[in-house]
């Protein structure tokens, strides 16, 4: 592997990090929302 990947893969590696924490996040919130409009708060 080249270094120029080695650093792309890096670099892609942290971006799908960083997406799977919003994608989490935005799971919670919808889950939350659901149990307020059902009134379970």
């Amino acid at each position: 592997m080249k270094e120029d990947e080695a650093i792309r893969l890096k670099t892609l590696e942290q971006e799908n990090a960083r997406l799977k924490r919003i994608v989490a996040e935005l799971a919670l919130d919808m889950s939350m929302l659901k149990d307020v409009a059902k009134g379970n708060f």
